[in-house]
């Protein structure tokens, strides 16, 4: 490829609301332009790239006996409804209607559409178990696309839905899958990845992980643990449990606490460490139900951890809300709550702890003293309304919940996730198979996804420097990157157009910078697109009868090669560098 006739051109500016490296350099770089908030269109630097990947996922879907598909992108509402997600995944969900007033959704992820598919194809126990993968677009009407194509509202997956008879098979083609996913994510370059257990949220399921980019930049912090390998997103990390369990418990007391309205403040009025109060965060669900959550005023609520434990999506409360709850900005407590109106969590660390600050749903009163079992829970007979669950975040230099040590806490991209369907979808959606003895049953599903789109960006957030990417090879959009410099003389071009010929007929991937521009100018330009290996021909290595090899990377010094070994040594080189990602 000439870059003479290569679509979009290299930008010298950085440019604005560029927040990540990788947003920075693929913008700059050429890989891709901007549309609207969250929607990109891809140019062939970054098409080249995305097409490496999805081929190197496609082998190893086939490796684990995967079926290519191709569900679409657009499907009725009605199929959302069997499983009520349509009310429940919220407002990342795009919706339209037909010129016939049918409703439409953009599909954001496609469980109910395969489901749809396989009530029809899948008949019998003799046709599983049996997996079916797509590689589309979805959408997602997010409300803060970040980090270029980091987190879209438009974007390309690999997913992939298994059907299983029985619990056992599942879980043996779900390791299959585990050990297909790091086989690819090694082919494709990635150094710093880990699994850590994930949040099932509104997918359903018995168990799931994700997989992680393990950079600076993520937007997921991610707990682990150095001694026993406990990883776990933050959003499913266990928080600690309560150290002052052993307190007698004291006489329950209403105080004033005028003007009082975080927990700093309260904590200094009433002279206490903020873990021996308890705050309120307030949600309401999509239905509009209020949740109020409570949590050790140390600690910080996770949203996932509440969605999770009440089946829906949610959003913070209005006041509304919080009238209707029984509530007082300020001064919500436990007690005293409607509890007809509202539904109440309590986070584990707020019913083993003893004498806790809580607030009395009064205007600047809170109680001292709160114990849950004695104030609460044994006070009230809609016990069906007050959820016992783990809300909180652990934190760095918390107890690990397998083996006490120390946690701690990195950041990382998720790049791909497998979770566990269990029959949450077949039952929904009436998907039924004939078992051994003519009995129908509901078929046991896995599911498996990966960001294809993500994953570029997540690479280059792994592999820059200063100057722009560091492509490992099966990635880059190509594998040599031709520097000619004062291309007007006669037999340096003639040499150049030679090489470039005889690199091609060598099925190398070969990007030729033919263009009249100078030497500063081109190497900022390969620095940026981020190749790994770089010929220059140049007057004063035409004159040696060489070429300068440089390596992206630099991991070795750049050298002369003589032009007529030149292919030679760039086909082993290119060998020997393919090898390392096997």
């Amino acid at each position: 490829m000439r870059m003479s006739k290569l679509v979009a051109k290299t930008i010298k500016e950085t440019p604005r609301d560029s927040e990540l490296p990788s947003h920075k350099f693929m913008l700059r770089g050429g890989f891709m332009r901007q549309f609207a908030a969250g929607i990109y269109g891809i140019l062939p630097l970054g098409m080249r790239c995305i097409s490496k990947i999805e081929k190197i996922c496609r082998e190893e879907m086939e490796s684990v006996e995967g079926q290519e598909v191709r569900l679409p992108c657009a499907s009725p509402k009605d199929i959302w409804e069997e499983t009520g997600r349509y009310q429940t995944f919220g407002k990342d969900m795009m919706k339209f209607k037909d010129r016939h007033e049918k409703q439409m959704v953009l599909n954001p992820t496609h469980e109910e559409p395969v489901v749809y598919l396989a009530r029809t194809e899948i008949t019998s126990y003799r046709q599983l178990p049996v997996m079916m993968y797509q590689i589309q677009t979805k959408f997602r009407d997010e409300p803060r696309p970040r980090g270029g194509l980091i987190r879209l509202r438009e974007f390309t997956m690999k997913d992939a839905y298994s059907f299983h008879t029985n619990e056992d098979d599942l879980k043996q083609y779900y390791d299959k899958m585990y050990s297909a996913y790091n086989r690819f994510y090694k082919r494709t370059g990635c150094k710093n990845f880990v699994s850590v257990m994930s949040d099932n949220g509104l997918f359903g399921g018995k168990y799931s992980h994700e997989f992680q980019m393990l950079v600076p930049t993520g937007e997921d912090k991610l707990i682990t643990c150095p001694k026993c390998k406990y990883a776990a997103n933050e959003e499913i990390s266990t928080s600690p449990y309560v150290i002052n369990c052993n307190e007698s418990e004291l006489a329950l007391n209403k105080v004033h606490t005028p003007n009082i309205k975080t927990i700093e403040m309260l904590s200094k009025h009433l002279e206490v460490s903020p873990d021996k109060t308890a705050k309120a965060v307030m949600f309401q669900t999509l239905s509009n139900v209020p949740v109020i959550a409570f949590v050790r005023g140390d600690l910080e609520v996770i949203d996932k951890k509440v969605r999770t434990l009440v089946q829906s999506e949610v959003v913070p409360a209005s006041h509304d809300a919080i009238v209707r709850a029984g509530g007082v900005a300020g001064s919500t407590g436990p007690i005293g709550l409607n509890l007809k109106n509202c539904i109440v969590i309590l986070d584990h660390t707020v019913v083993k702890s003893r004498n806790l600050v809580v607030g009395a749903n009064e205007k600047d009163f809170h109680f001292v003293n709160f114990n849950a079992d004695r104030d609460l829970l044994s006070q009230v007979s809609d016990r069906e309304k007050i959820i016992i669950g783990d809300i909180a975040a652990a934190r760095e230099g918390d107890p690990c919940p397998n083996c006490s040590h120390s946690l701690a806490t990195t950041r990382g991209i998720e790049i791909g996730n497998i979770f566990h369907l269990g029959t949450k979808y077949s039952e929904g959606m009436n998907c039924t198979y004939l078992d051994q003895n003519g009995k129908k049953q509901y078929p046991i599903m896995g599911c498996y996804g990966i960001g294809i789109t993500r994953l570029l960006p997540a690479i280059i957030e792994e592999s820059h420097d200063e100057r722009g990417p560091i492509f490992p090879l099966p990635v880059s959009p190509f594998e040599v990157h031709f520097c000619v410099l004062n291309k007007k003389e006669q037999n340096i071009f003639n040499t150049s157009e030679e090489i470039y010929k005889n690199l091609c007929d060598q099925k190398i991937q070969v990007l030729i910078d033919d263009r009249d521009e100078k030497p500063g100018s081109q190497f900022a330009d390969a620095d940026l697109i981020g190749i790994p290996f770089r010929i220059i021909l140049s007057p004063k290595t035409f004159a040696e009868n060489c070429v300068e090899l440089k390596y992206r990377d630099n991991r070795a010094e750049t050298r002369k090669v003589k032009i007529d070994d030149i292919v030679k040594v760039l086909v082993q080189e290119i060998e020997d560098e393919y090898k390392k990602y096997c």
